[in-house]
């Protein structure tokens, strides 16, 4: 089984492994070069090195090449304080282009030898005139990578609306789907403004705990349903999955709490009822299976009786109609 060393490349981004290549003595947070298929570059450890099984392998695995020395790290802050002049002269030149994009990050390679220009377009951008005159100012390889409004949240950093930073650069490493069900799981309000971040897409948090409410809301009978509670029968207005509980409308439109637990009909009973007199569920059930065992009965004795009736009506009018042919006597 191979070992492997776990590395990021930038901080808070995607974890990439690499066979450890005997290098087994490296730690949290060192500084290793590694082989990728855009030559060698500068990564960081995150995950010591571990064994891992062969199915888990996908492709070919690059390897760590050696540890950073001293040196490396050097030109690597050197061509990381190139990165802002850069950025500027970036988006200068996007503008004399007049292209309709935002130039939001540079990045440079380990040995300077690639420039990765990061943008933001709302649609497709020729910008090849840009790449030429950019490679010609910094006389290295351009390469365009056009980002998403989450990926640019994440380059760009910010505060969210809890007053926090924003999870995607302070520790969360990959986007994962939020859809608006996840809102609608937590009963939160619907606007748009309230449940979007800084990228204007749906709050990354909304995901956190959306499985925790998925199983609270099994539990619960459904909004609008009819339970009988210890003071009587009422309808559900309000779930409370934290609390396992449920705001009650009884009659006289009095609004009470209850736990679930002290709802004798609700969803967790699937129609079973209480152990006590066979559930209302049960009853109704019952109840409308004698009636319409009754009015089956009724119409197979309505249809008996009509087919006799039509048969004795046959009769008569035949024997009428025999009298009539017969011939009088002389």
């Amino acid at each position: 089984m191979p070992t492997v060393v776990g590395v990021q490349f930038n901080p808070v981004t995607k974890v990439y492994h690499f066979d450890s290549n005997g290098h087994l003595d490296l730690a949290y947070q060192d500084f290793v070069i590694v082989n990728t298929s855009k030559g060698n570059e500068v990564a960081q450890v995150v995950q010591p090195p571990h064994i891992i099984d062969e199915s888990d392998v996908v492709g070919e695995m690059k390897s760590v090449l050696r540890k950073a020395n001293a040196w490396d790290l050097v030109q690597k802050d050197q061509w990381e304080h190139k990165e802002a002049e850069a950025l500027a002269i970036c988006r200068t030149k996007a503008k004399e282009h007049k292209l309709d994009i935002k130039v939001v990050r540079c990045n440079y390679s380990f040995n300077g030898g690639r420039l990765l220009v990061y943008f933001a377009a709302e649609s497709r951008v020729d910008f090849r005139a840009l790449v030429r005159e950019l490679a010609r100012i910094f006389r290295t390889r351009i390469e365009m990578r056009q980002i998403g409004v989450r990926d640019e949240a994440k380059l760009l950093d910010g505060v969210g609306k809890c007053g926090r930073q924003l999870c995607c650069t302070s520790w969360l490493r990959e986007f994962t789907p939020v859809s608006i069900r996840m809102a609608k799981n937590q009963q939160l309000p619907l606007n748009p403004d309230e449940i979007s971040g800084v990228c204007g897409r749906l709050l990354c948090c909304l995901s956190y705990e959306d499985t925790f409410y998925k199983q609270q809301n099994k539990k619960m009978p459904k909004l609008g349903s009819e339970v009988v509670t210890p003071q009587g029968v009422g309808r559900v207005r309000h779930l409370h999955p934290l609390k396992e509980s449920v705001t009650v409308m009884l009659e006289g439109q009095v609004m009470t709490e209850f736990a679930v637990d002290e709802l004798l009909t609700s969803k967790s009973s699937s129609g079973a009822g209480c152990s006590t007199c066979g559930g209302c569920t049960t009853k109704r059930r019952a109840g409308a299976a004698a009636d319409n065992a009754k009015a089956q009965a009724e119409r197979e004795e309505s249809k008996s009786s009509q087919s006799g009736e039509g048969s004795s009506s046959r009769r008569r009018s035949r024997r009428r109609r025999s009298k009539g042919s017969r011939k009088p006597k002389s």
